[in-house]
């Protein structure tokens, strides 16, 4: 896709954290089965009901956003952080190492997200996508609220 407009740049992000949330979709109950915390677990189903609710308002927001279709693409960065979660499920024998890399390499995705609706929140109140910005803005809540979720489970390991 070639980006010319900060709207080429606004949809390409888009796709892209559409491909990522569909990717996490994948990878959150993969962490949650190699998780032994009650706590983390918990919190991995919590996300993973999130982030089905969160593809549902990006797809709301293009239904609501003349103009804006996501693109077929993948997202390699979260491909390459699911790989990295899968890496520490392998390698670390189930227990608490294993949940603190598991907490770690949710935390690199959220701060991911956390980055990538930010700057799509931005980007939509720039061009005028009033409800796409206020859809962005609840996303980008939901993913700082997990964050600190997992901040406060990994400080009572």
């Amino acid at each position: 896709m070639t980006i010319k407009t900060l709207e080429d740049l606004f949809i390409h992000d888009l796709s892209d954290i559409y491909s990522a949330e569909k990717q996490i979709t994948r990878a959150l109950p993969k962490m949650a089965r190699a998780a032994t915390d009650e706590k983390l677990i918990a919190a991995f189903q919590q996300h993973l009901e999130e982030t089905q609710g969160q593809i549902e308002r990006i797809d709301q927001l293009v239904e609501s956003t003349e103009g804006v279709k996501i693109k077929r693409m993948k997202c390699h960065a979260l491909e390459g952080l699911a790989e990295e979660a899968q890496e520490i499920i392998d390698s670390v024998e189930a227990g608490s190492v294993r949940d603190a890399g598991l907490i770690g390499a949710a935390q690199k995705v959220e701060h991911y997200e956390i980055a990538t609706y930010g700057t799509l929140q931005a980007l939509a109140t720039k061009l005028g996508y009033k409800e796409a910005a206020r859809l962005l803005a609840e996303t980008l809540q939901e993913e700082k609220a997990t964050d600190e979720k997992l901040t406060i489970i990994a400080e009572q390991q």
